[in-house]
C-alpha cells in the first residue's frame, strides 16, 4: 500500500457553543491540516496522487472557504451580526471543534475523488484531532 500526506497551513477563528470552558469565547488558531491518501498501486507517473492535484483542489478550497474566517455553528447568534458587518465566516452544522473541522475537510477531499483515508487537524502544536472512515 502506498501513502502520501499533504500538509496545509491555514488560520481560523471559532468559538464553541454550549461549552463551559474558555473556548466558548471567540479565539483563533494557526491550524495545520495533514491529508493522507492511499493507493494499492501507483499511477502512470509513479504517484498515488500528484501533490499539485491536492493543492489545486483541497488547498484552494481551504484557502477560499476556511482561511482567515470565523467557523461558527449554524445557530450561533453572531451570524446575523457578521452578515450585517459584511464579515467573512463559514457556517457548520455542528460545533467547530477540531474533530468536526477534520471531518469537514475529509468529506470535502473525498468529494473531489481523491483517495483520502484520514485528515489530521493540528489545532495547536500539541493538540490534534483525526477523522477517518476506516475501522
Amino acid at each position: 500500500m502506498f501513502q502520501v500526506t499533504k500538509e496545509i497551513n491555514f488560520c481560523y477563528g471559532h468559538r464553541l457553543r454550549d461549552y463551559p470552558k474558555k473556548c466558548k469565547h471567540l479565539h483563533g488558531h494557526n491550524g495545520l491540516v495533514e491529508i493522507t491518501l492511499v493507493s494499492e498501486k501507483l499511477d502512470y507517473r509513479g504517484m498515488v496522487v500528484d501533490f499539485e492535484d491536492i493543492k489545486d483542489g483541497v488547498q484552494t478550497w481551504i484557502m477560499a472557504e476556511l482561511d482567515h474566517k470565523l467557523l461558527l455553528r449554524k445557530d450561533d447568534p453572531l451570524i446575523p451580526v457578521l452578515k450585517d458587518m459584511n464579515e467573512a465566516f463559514y457556517i457548520m452544522d455542528d460545533n467547530p471543534t477540531a474533530e468536526n473541522i477534520a471531518k469537514l475537510i475529509y468529506e470535502y477531499t473525498k468529494s473531489t475523488g481523491l483517495p483520502v483515508v484520514s485528515v489530521k487537524l493540528w489545532e495547536t502544536p500539541t493538540s490534534f484531532a483525526v477523522y477517518t472512515d476506516r475501522e
